[in-house]
């Protein structure tokens, strides 16, 4: 016997009609890219998502007056503003599958990607215009190149062909006609993957996907937003959709503030003040400068009640600071390209209510539970299920409604019985909360047991002195590998290698104290904020350990 409901396809067109419909009057305030203008006004764009549903559909009817159909590719390189907003919707909304390209990518893979996905149109913020100038004559299957400005900031000569103006495009254009209707598994965006190791791969996300992605983002144990919100996504919406707050925020009614290019401590924060931002997320490195910015200048936040942070390990002394000293929950969160993004959240249960604060802090600081949709279980070299004990390491498998199934034009057979490998190593706790360890590739093996090289970083980081570290295995004669800490410190601070280490004695196991501490300028980072452990480990690959040839037994 089937149900007596209505049919309706899950379609990402349907998150701006009911925002335009039930939010018309909420604000989108972006920071324009072409900055203010020169008498000094200007330089923030404000409208609602009733004005971003008319512009999205004039957009879309643009599309289909240049010959972009169901099913192509219209690429991006754009930073977070109202522009790029109106592209996720319009693009998605007529049929078409938006591609949002990373511009902190080398070119060579900027140009290797559009190839590979075979974008029929690029649009662009007026900061890429060199970037598209030199790559134009690669992209071969490029038939549109839009520049996202009006008409004052076109430039008067350009080297990209068929340059077109965004703001004349959408006034040739009209807002008539209704979103076609389609199978709610049909493609809407993809993303390809940062390409660490080998090409980049393509994550095609489908419309079904990323409207149940929304709503579990959306939930109180998840990143909590209502229409009674401000957001600020500072994940950059070139990264797995900025996490879905393009999304989730029109689908719940918050408001939205696009930062655009700039995401210094002191730009976020004038405009977190200025506009009364409630909630953000973005990665560790971004916060880094912010709070260091508060720091200097003796700033608290007067709004702002959440971050979610996420994309890499948020390390528990930054959880302290936004916590202690400025009152802002924060939401460590983990997932990938290739779970949409969102895969676990660490927000505490009711079990935890009674805790003191510090036991409170050492739940947060893990990456969290599964918000519903998604199943996780950690596995041994062998594929056997390892148990929920919070001590026992393990390969990380998850599966759901957004997790990927295969790759864009490449390998299909990435599940192992219907389970994705994340290529993270973690720990699962009774309660269900899971800890990132480390990823595969970058685990630390001593003496045939595995030292956390995250666990580290993040007591390095607790020391007042240091702004940032990063943990790698180095070659040891006699146990294969031992930890090095590779360590930024902060401005003017004093620390020596001693200092650091005798901070770390009796806070871990003795035969995990790293056996050197290397000072540098700074680390290398992804094009998503991540650290280059690969690099660095090509950096060190032959650096010698003191007494290397001494040590000690692991103890398990």
């Amino acid at each position: 016997m089937l149900g007596l409901m209505q049919q309706q396809p899950l379609l990402i067109s349907s998150i701006i009609d009911f925002a335009a419909r039930h939010h018309g009057d909420t604000a989108i305030v972006s920071k324009t890219v072409e900055g203010p203008a020169p008498d000094g006004t200007g330089g923030v764009h404000r409208y609602t998502y009733r004005d971003a549903r008319q512009r999205s559909r004039r957009l879309a009817n643009a599309l289909t007056s240049l010959g972009i159909g169901v099913g192509d590719r219209v690429a991006t390189i754009a930073w977070n503003g109202h522009r790029h907003f109106e592209l996720y919707y319009g693009v998605s909304g007529m049929g078409a599958v938006l591609h949002t390209l990373n511009p902190r990518l080398f070119p060579d893979q900027i140009a290797w990607i559009a190839t590979h996905a075979e974008d029929s149109a690029l649009c662009f913020d007026l900061t890429f215009a060199p970037l598209v100038e030199a790559l134009a004559p690669r992209l071969t299957t490029v038939r549109h190149f839009v520049l996202m400005s009006d008409r004052a900031h076109m430039p008067s000569s350009s080297s990209v062909p068929r340059l077109r103006c965004y703001e004349d495009l959408l006034e040739a254009a009209t807002d008539e006609g209704e979103w076609p209707a389609f199978d709610e598994n049909t493609a809407s965006s993809m993303c390809y993957t940062s390409g660490t190791t080998g090409n980049p791969k393509g994550v095609l996300y489908s419309h079904r996907s990323t409207i149940l992605h929304a709503y579990a983002a959306a939930l109180p144990d998840s990143l909590n937003l209502s229409a009674r919100d401000t957001v600020l996504p500072v994940v950059p919406m070139f990264h797995a959709n900025a996490w879905s707050l393009p999304y989730v925020a029109p689908m719940v009614g918050a408001g939205l503030v696009l930062p655009g290019k700039d995401l210094d401590g002191k730009s976020l924060y004038g405009l977190m003040e200025s506009e009364r931002v409630t909630c953000s997320a973005g990665v560790p490195t971004v916060w880094m400068g912010l709070l260091a910015h508060c720091r200097e200048h003796g700033l608290r936040f007067s709004t702002m009640r959440r971050t979610a942070i996420g994309g890499s390990a948020c390390p528990p002394a930054m959880i302290r600071e936004f916590e202690v000293e400025h009152g802002v929950q924060v939401l460590h969160a983990w997932g990938m390209t290739e779970t949409s993004p969102v895969g676990t959240v660490s927000q505490l249960k009711a079990t935890h209510a009674a805790l003191a604060r510090p036991e409170q802090l050492a739940v947060q600081a893990k990456q969290g539970r599964s918000i519903f949709g998604v199943d996780m279980k950690i596995v041994g070299d062998r594929g056997e299920e390892l148990p929920w004990d919070g001590k026992t390491f393990g390969h990380l498998l998850v599966k759901g409604p957004w997790i990927v199934s295969g790759y864009y034009r490449g390998d299909d057979r990435v599940l192992r019985d219907g389970w994705f490998p994340t290529g993270d190593v973690a720990t699962i706790d009774p309660d269900g909360y899971m800890q990132i360890t480390d990823r595969t590739k970058d685990v630390i093996k001593s003496g045939g047991e595995w030292i956390s090289s995250i666990e580290l970083e993040n007591l390095a980081v607790a020391h007042p002195a240091v702004a940032e570290a990063a943990c790698i295995g180095v070659r040891h004669p006699k146990w294969d590998e031992r930890p090095l800490l590779v360590v930024v410190k902060r401005r003017d601070a004093d620390l020596s290698r001693e200092d650091l280490l005798a901070f770390l004695d009796g806070k871990i196991a003795r035969w995990w104290m790293p056996d050197d501490v290397q000072f540098v300028e700074e680390l290398p980072h992804t094009a998503t904020g991540k650290l280059q452990k690969m690099k660095l480990r090509e950096q060190f690959k032959d650096y010698v350990l003191p007494g290397s040839t001494a040590g000690f037994p692991p103890q398990p």
